[in-house]
């Protein structure tokens, strides 16, 4: 787990104030599950922000903490995880989401800006590749998309460009823009060992419809016959889309909860919060939101939002980390 580069005898005293808040808090229990955290005279306010993918978490949380505490008021946005983790290392925010881990580059700038956190697994989510209900195209491979979708793929105005056994049809993608952290994961886990074979740079074509938000990216999708896509699984699998099969080298795989929760759907990824630590030993109000947040909302937020929970060794990994 990245920490920031904290000194240690700054993470011991750190560490102790937290103990001494959560005591306060009324925090943790024998299960794990955190709903005392809404203990008498908790209040203050919350700010998040970051991935649009991990988005609907926080706000489901935050509905489900608001209703059991009114006194505390959460405001979440999804800007993207990359303009998420710019304000969280600013100290404009008291939590990021994420659907990635934070990078190298954004460590050390909330390390220089004395910002300490802690990283905190929330569930599991696949990231869908689609197209319209109308392209009869089923199953793609990582090569395909790479030379559809990557760099590769530059100024290639047909699928059959691409790859040959592909139908000779418009090709029009639409995708998250370099802000999204499924942008990120989609370049990590599809992109960037093809790439490195092919000595080119570790990124997308340029010319594609680039979107932050992910409801445009699927009326895209709807808007051409033979479009290709990718967003986070939640936010695609109850769309009018295609959801294309994946062969990341072991046959075509189907996204589902099933398949995306054992690994076997190629194009997987964990989902993140990132708490101020600091902000948390002096505010009460986010100590407990992230304390009912490794509770009922491991235990209840994440699958209604149409996510994949954690198994219940990782919620208890995942509780003990956070209430040491």
């Amino acid at each position: 787990m990245k920490q920031g580069f904290r000194q240690q005898l700054k993470t011991l005293a750190l560490i102790a104030t937290i103990a001494l808040v959560a005591a306060a808090c009324g925090g943790d229990s024998d299960s794990g599950s955190t709903d005392s955290a809404s203990a008498d005279g908790v209040s203050g306010s919350v700010f998040v922000s970051g991935s649009s993918t991990v988005e609907p978490i926080s706000v489901r949380v935050a509905e489900l903490y608001e209703d059991v505490n009114s006194n505390v008021s959460v405001d979440v946005e999804g800007p993207g995880t990359g303009d998420g983790f710019q304000k969280f290392c600013a100290g404009e925010t008291d939590i990021s989401d994420a659907s990635r881990q934070i990078k190298d580059a954004e460590a050390e700038d909330c390390a220089a800006n004395g910002i300490e956190y802690t990283e905190i697994k929330v569930g599991i989510d696949g990231i869908a590749v689609m197209t319209n209900n109308a392209n009869p195209v089923d199953c793609v491979t990582f090569d395909q998309l790479f030379n559809l979708i990557g760099v590769n793929g530059e100024g290639k105005d047909t699928w059959a460009a691409a790859d040959s056994s592909l139908p000779d049809a418009p090709l029009d993608i639409f995708g998250p823009g370099a802000e999204s952290g499924t942008f990120d994961s989609f370049i990590e886990i599809v992109i960037e060992d093809l790439a490195e074979e092919a000595g080119v740079e570790h990124t997308v074509r340029t010319d594609y419809n680039p979107s932050a938000e992910d409801n445009l990216i699927l009326q895209g999708i709807q808007s051409s016959d033979t479009s290709l896509g990718w967003v986070g699984y939640a936010f695609a699998a109850n769309a009018d889309v295609k959801l294309l099969e994946v062969d990341g080298g072991d046959g075509c795989i189907a996204p589902n909860e099933e398949t995306i929760a054992s690994n076997e759907y190629p194009i997987a990824r964990d989902l993140f919060i990132y708490v101020n630590t600091g902000n948390a030993a002096e505010n009460p109000a986010l100590q407990a939101y992230v304390d009912f947040y490794v509770g009922e909302g491991l235990d209840v937020a994440v699958g209604e939002v149409g996510y994949v929970p954690l198994s219940d060794a990782a919620k208890d990994e995942v509780r003990a980390g956070w209430n040491s």
